[in-house]
């Protein structure tokens, strides 16, 4: 996507620059190109949306045009959104598409921020929660309109306006926590372990300090370095407009932050080198920013975050680019004060305790869990231990009064009848009796004639 200069004023910051030389061979000059793009990132949460709606405005004809005359300050107070009535029905349809997509976005983001806090909502009012986000109008989630272009840009111009400033501050915490956390581990050394360890740790301090001279950003030594053995040209003939345009790589006649951040890698190379345990390369893309903010005060006259040709030209035309001074590093002057680090470490400590109280809390909930759970278990054990015992005595007092016993459910159970053994022991003598009865001799039949 080549955006012109009044875009490039709301997407000329990277989050995470990886800048390297530029290689003015055609056969890799592609590749390059390609990094450089994918790496461009402003690193605002809404970067995506942000880039879209640009690309499917720059497909219209018409705002094209008032985008490549329109000046900063008409895109960043918004003027330039009263053009949007007038672009084609197929652009507003994939802006409208844009945004319902970008809604269904941030809704499931605040779903998914509310149940990582536990709060359960019924009915959630998207309306209210989508107040918080300020790049789009949360009242109309289906269209976009005019008010949603005007609040894309000013939020994103704001934003990137403050971004600088967030990075210093979290590199200064990175710096600090840095030093808390070497100051903790001497303290658990003993007294002759520390001391060859900070004599060591002292040793790599100023073996890093032992770099060569640092050109000025943007100065005549600094720009001749990169002629030379960057571009591969004589020293001699370097000129400035040339210079511009060989570094202007997606040719928009401008150099953004990201072109003028990959001028200064050879400086940097003079400091950093992420083979040694000495240099930290997060202190050197601190190092970059540094040097590309130093060129946007003394060279971007206009303050768009941009630098045309014709103030560099300007630039190249002051004392200051044949005569700088030495560019300072990071490591001749520390980013905090000592006051401030005992804040930090104060902030640490009450987060720690904090941490422990919580810890402490959870510990005691789960013992109270366990112990509610052993009682309910033991509950659970009595009342197994009751109905055994009292399903046992409704069996007995069943078969005391000679019903059929009940089954699980209370259902009666017939059974086959047992012969009782006292049954047995009467049959018993009958049938005895009975067989010693036809043992006997027959009685003689009566009334027979008797013989003399």
């Amino acid at each position: 996507m080549n955006l012109k200069p009044g875009w490039l004023l709301l997407l000329s910051i990277s989050a995470g620059v990886w800048s390297v030389p530029i290689d003015r061979n055609g056969d890799n000059q592609e590749v390059k190109e390609d990094v450089q793009e994918e790496n461009a990132d402003t690193g605002l949460y809404y970067d995506r949306y942000l880039r879209e709606v640009i690309e499917v405005l720059e497909t219209d004809p018409h705002f094209r045009e008032k985008l490549q005359t329109a000046n900063t300050e008409d895109i960043k107070n918004g003027r330039l959104s009263k053009e949007l009535d007038l672009v084609g029905h197929n652009v507003r349809t994939r802006l409208d598409e844009l945004k319902r997509q970008e809604v269904s976005r941030l809704r499931m983001l605040l779903k998914a921020k509310l149940d990582s806090t536990n709060t359960q909502s019924l009915q959630m009012d998207h309306a209210s929660l989508l107040k918080q986000f300020e790049h789009l109008d949360p009242h109309n989630q289906n269209t976009f309109e005019a008010k949603d272009l005007e609040l894309l840009i000013s939020t994103a111009t704001k934003d990137l306006e403050n971004y600088d400033a967030e990075r210093h501050e979290e590199f200064k915490r990175y710096e600090m926590l840095k030093e808390h956390e070497r100051r903790e581990y001497l303290k658990g050394l003993d007294q002759e372990k520390r001391e060859k360890e900070e004599k060591r740790m002292q040793e790599l301090k100023e073996k890093h300090r032992q770099h060569p001279k640092v050109n000025a950003p943007g100065s005549v030594a600094q720009l001749r370095e990169v002629w030379e053995e960057t571009d591969g040209l004589d020293p001699q003939e370097f000129n400035p407009k040339t210079f511009f345009k060989l570094h202007d790589t997606n040719e928009d006649g401008v150099l953004d932050e990201q072109e003028l951040e990959a001028l200064f890698t050879k400086e940097l190379e003079k400091v950093y080198d992420p083979k040694n345990e000495e240099d930290d390369m997060m202190e050197m893309e601190e190092e970059r920013l540094r040097m590309r903010e130093h060129i946007m005060k003394n060279v971007d006259t206009n303050k768009d975050r941009l630098v045309s040709l014709e103030e560099f030209l300007k630039s190249t035309e002051k004392k200051e680019f044949n005569s700088p001074k030495e560019w300072e590093t990071l490591d001749a002057k520390p980013v905090y004060t000592e006051e401030e680090l005992q804040r930090f470490e104060a902030e640490l400590r009450d987060k720690e305790e904090e941490l422990k109280r919580r810890a402490e809390t959870l510990r005691q909930e789960q013992e109270l869990l366990k112990e509610r759970g052993k009682a309910l278990e033991a509950q659970k054990r009595e009342y197994q231990q009751a109905v055994l015992e009292m399903s046992q005595r409704q069996k007995e007092q069943q078969a005391a009064d000679g019903q059929p016993p009940a089954g699980p459910n209370g259902e009666l159970q017939f059974q086959p009848e047992a012969h009782k053994p006292e049954d047995k022991e009467a049959k018993a003598p009958a049938d005895h009796q009975a067989e010693g009865q036809n043992n006997l001799p027959a009685e003689p039949p009566q009334n027979l004639p008797l013989h003399t």
